[in-house]
């Protein structure tokens, strides 16, 4: 009975001891073997990220992800990730965190990459975090991207390069116009071999006639040489700027002459100038003459006749001048 109750009590003590490593190993393995500092990012996107994910620090494991919680900001959802880390680890201000693993079928980590700061996070802060890189979505987009440019670009290019063989070679067929296009070449270039021999046999006349232009051209070189000497410069200088000068003189009379001309704009157009009175006085002179014009004339034609009867009169009498009668009528008397 004694022996029985010793049994019981050392298997019992060998599960309570079990138990016990049990609890510290799996304490151990969770990292969360003593005191921690909180920390927490934000993410959009957080696959294989959850409970228990590690947190390593430049590749060294200082601890885990305690909890995922997704929060509504800004009309978009975002994931804040809270983890903890041991005590006291210091971690600069400007270090970033991200989503990584560490090889292709290693599992997810935080892994926090140190910044260049010597100023320390406060627990409790938020780190800045940087989206995860997913090589495989990488992979994808870039294979859809060949399957668009299979589709809209090559597909389309090797049918119109097949559209434009198949072209040429009908171009190039007995009887096409390649044929004749070809034919025609051919024809220019006996053309032109012809016009090469005749330039051929004609280069040494017209080499002999360019050496008697440059020849008369050195002679007219050599003639405006002794033309323009210094004295003839000095004077063509001269010349030139008494045109300048003269030209000068001629902007002034220019100026002078729009100057009196605008004078006399300004003359004729003022409706209480002198030009305007003058026209005014002569228009009412004109107008007074054609309404007393009747009368005139026959004030001149009655003084003309007066002046015709008293000249007969003088004719017949001159004595009439130093204050004699006029002689009798006789032709009255009979």
């Amino acid at each position: 009975m004694r022996t029985s109750k010793i049994n019981y009590f050392i298997v019992g003590m060998f599960v309570i001891s079990m138990i016990v490593g049990l609890v510290v190993a799996i304490a151990v393995l969770t990292g969360r073997t003593g005191a921690t500092d909180s920390y927490h990012a934000y993410y959009s996107n957080v696959t294989g990220v959850k409970f228990g994910t590690q947190v390593v620090y430049e590749g060294f494991p200082i601890g885990q992800v305690v909890e995922v919680t997704p929060e509504e900001k800004e009309g978009r959802m975002r994931f804040r990730v809270d983890f903890n880390v041991t005590e006291g680890w210091k971690i600069p201000n400007d270090s970033i965190v991200e989503i990584a693993a560490p090889g292709l079928l290693a599992a997810v980590t935080l892994a926090v990459n140190a910044g260049q700061s010597t100023t320390p996070l406060k627990p409790g802060s938020e780190l800045k975090a940087s989206e995860r890189a997913d090589m495989f979505a990488a992979v994808a987009n870039v294979a859809g991207d060949f399957g668009d440019l299979s589709n809209n670009y090559l597909k389309p290019l090797l049918k119109n390069v097949d559209s434009t063989v198949t072209q040429i070679n009908e171009f190039l067929q007995i009887g096409g116009e390649g044929r004749m296009i070809a034919a025609d070449a051919r024809d220019t270039m006996g053309m032109a071999r012809s016009v090469m021999s005749d330039l051929k046999d004609r280069i040494p006349s017209i080499s002999s006639k360019l050496e008697s232009i440059l020849g008369d051209v050195s002679v007219t070189s050599k003639r405006l040489n002794s033309i323009l000497t210094p004295e003839n410069q000095t004077k063509i200088i001269g010349m030139i700027e008494n045109l300048n000068a003269a030209t000068q003189k001629f902007d002034t009379v220019l100026i002078t002459m729009n100057s009196i001309l605008k004078d006399i704009d300004d003359l004729v157009l003022d409706p209480g100038g002198d030009v305007a009175r003058t026209m005014k006085e002569s228009r009412y002179i004109v107008e007074s003459v054609s309404r007393n014009i009747d009368a005139i004339n026959q004030n001149m034609d009655g003084a003309a006749r007066n002046l015709y009867e008293f000249s007969r009169q003088i004719r017949q009498n001159p004595g009439l001048l130093l204050g004699g009668t006029s002689p009798e009528d006789k032709g009255a008397a009979q």
